[in-house]
């Protein structure tokens, strides 16, 4: 029933905030304007951006590329340097070459992929204002450039205008980033930091107490409780699918999310943008049956990912008996949650590129492992803020190139024709994340010094390719027991964060303004249809099929054969 619950209260909160997304992405007038346009205005004002002017593909693309490159160097030389800026009463240090860039840029491609300690190793400067403002900007770049993404599938933002084959005003990138998060990522995170503050979580900049502890031994007499303005970090860390938490387990933490009430709230908020980007893609796009296509896709694949997950955590695990086998397998999970809402958390924070945990998933059953490592290799379902739903995108265009080519006609989506050099490109977004993953993971195994995991075999492989397919799909989770704050492990992650980041947003923001300058074709009896059933069937056959092919060796030497163990495990232990 709480399941249930919770997926209904996202999906109910979506409706209305898809439309108000459409609204204020739209070109014409919002009753928004009236709250945050002078404040908008200041801003551009005070950058010296004129934020009324349009742009094509290539200067939106740059845009988005030199503001990233402009924060990535001021986030590195800030963490580089926080124990000689204020807001430390903790005196905490700076961290190492290859952790400062690793956090930097984890968090500049909104991925949150800790090699850190949490509050250990941060300073309140570092969390409360480096960290807390990427989580709230890098989601909004994002968003923009799906926004952008969208308007091109349309013919761009000034159609009637425009000659077939020039370059097409696909919007201002700073604008669009600008009210994504003035209009959108403040208000939320504002309500849902009061209401997580209500729940016990800490709003404070006060240096961390230190108590006694009730049972005092022999050598632990206290102990120091951390605090910090956590409420509004893990705020946004949820509605801008971040992921990186405070403290360092993340939300399985007490004080990070100390009540069935609070974990509620945060397990709505990882999916709630990306839900509402479906609304809202629909409203822009002015085809709602395309909302209706992206939500049976999207949702059916979840729930089944979801029914897995929660099955496979219900079964117990051969570590454990008595009691503890009817519980399932509580290793890894707090009792206060317990193995179906830690289930649920899991699909949903892999399902987009949240990343954050409320439950170890290295505990995880193989089976629920394997679901979470298909969340991220897909990386589009629900997906994270804009980019969940790009990657959705080419999956259509990829769906519609192949059930073109089966009914004998050239492929054409919204009546805009896709040829050779869309599909070229759509090649190389498909080769993209087995090449980058694959070979990572191969050149990691095949040296177990650099690996620094805790399990030998089949588990440790998993271990392996959890983390970097956690850095290139921009999640951050991890099959923890890794060590993975090492010179290789950083650097090598950069690599992968960047690839997974910037390409798959790039790509698509270019195939848009390709489609953009295209002739519209009209539509005729020989139009492929894809609002019906049979699409979506072919949609799902689709996604489903590339990354079945891409990775299944990948997941016998990790989560089916270690599945295939643990049976034989269970077994034995039921046959004694």
């Amino acid at each position: 029933m709480e399941i249930i619950l919770i997926c209904s209260l996202a999906l109910l909160l979506a409706w209305p905030l898809g439309h108000y997304m459409t609204g204020i992405f739209s070109a014409g007038p919002h009753w928004s304007d009236k709250v945050f346009l002078p404040f908008e205005n200041g801003i551009f004002k005070l950058l010296g951006i004129r934020a009324t002017q349009g742009m094509d593909w290539k200067s939106y693309g740059a845009a988005f590329l030199l503001s990233n490159l402009v924060l990535g160097i001021v986030a590195y030389f800030l963490l580089q340097f926080q124990h000689l800026l204020p807001l430390n009463p903790n005196n905490i240090g700076p961290l190492s070459w290859d952790l400062a860039l690793h956090t930097a840029v984890s968090f500049l491609t909104n991925t949150n992929q800790q090699h850190y300690s949490g509050q250990a190793q941060l300073s309140y400067l570092s969390q409360g204002f480096l960290i807390v403002t990427l989580q709230f900007v890098t989601p909004a770049m994002a968003l923009a450039v799906c926004v952008a993404i969208l308007r091109g599938m349309m013919g761009g933002r000034d159609v009637k205008e425009a000659k077939e084959g020039e370059e097409r005003d696909l919007g201002n990138y700073y604008q669009d980033t600008v009210r994504a998060v003035l209009r959108l990522m403040l208000p939320l995170a504002a309500v849902v930091a009061v209401l997580l503050a209500s729940q016990g979580v800490p709003s404070s900049y006060q240096a961390s107490p230190t108590v006694p502890v009730l049972e005092q031994g022999q050598n632990l007499t206290e102990q120091t409780i951390p605090l910090g303005p956590v409420a509004s970090m893990v705020a946004i860390k949820q509605l801008g699918t971040n992921g990186g938490g405070w403290f360092g387990p993340n939300s399985s933490n007490p004080l990070e999310n100390p009540t069935p009430v609070s974990n509620a709230i945060q397990t709505i908020a990882i999916v709630l943008i990306p839900m509402s980007v479906v609304f809202m893609a629909g409203g822009l796009l002015r085809r709602r049956g395309f909302t209706f296509l992206s939500l049976s896709v999207m949702g059916g694949l979840s729930l089944v990912f979801i029914a897995a997950a929660v099955y496979s955590e219900q079964q117990p695990n051969v570590a454990f008996t008595g009691l503890a086998q009817q519980a399932g397998n509580m290793e890894g999970k707090e009792v206060r949650l317990g193995t179906d809402l830690s289930a649920l958390w899991a699909t949903f924070t892999t399902q987009t590129s949240n990343g954050s945990v409320n439950a170890m998933h290295d505990s995880l059953n193989p089976i629920a492992g394997l679901v979470t490592r298909s969340g991220m290799l897909i990386n589009g379902i629900w997906g994270g803020i804009g980019c969940g739903f790009v990657n959705f995108l080419v999956y259509v265009w990829l769906a519609v190139f192949i059930a073109g080519l089966m009914i004998g006609r050239t492929p054409e989506i919204f009546g805009r024709k896709l040829e050779k050099r869309e599909i070229s490109w759509l090649g190389v977004l498909l080769v993209l994340p087995s090449a980058v993953i694959l070979t990572f993971t191969a050149i990691t195994v095949a040296f177990p010094v650099l690996t620094g995991n805790s399990n030998p075999g089949l588990h440790g492989i998993a271990q392996v390719f959890y983390e970097y397919t956690s850095a290139f799909a921009n999640n951050g989770s991890g099959f923890e027991g890794l060590g993975d704050d090492t010179t290789w492990w950083n650097i090598s992650c950069v690599v992968v964060l960047i690839l997974g980041r910037y390409l798959p947003l790039v790509i698509p923001l270019l195939i848009a303004g390709s489609l953009a300058k295209k002739r519209l074709v009209p539509t005729s009896a020989g139009t492929l249809p894809l609002f019906n059933p049979t699409f979506a069937v072919t949609l799902v056959t689709v996604i489903l099929i590339v990354n079945f092919l891409s990775f299944l060796p990948s997941m016998v030497l990790g989560p089916i054969g270690e599945a295939l163990e643990l049976s034989q495990q269970t077994a034995a232990v039921l046959g004694q």
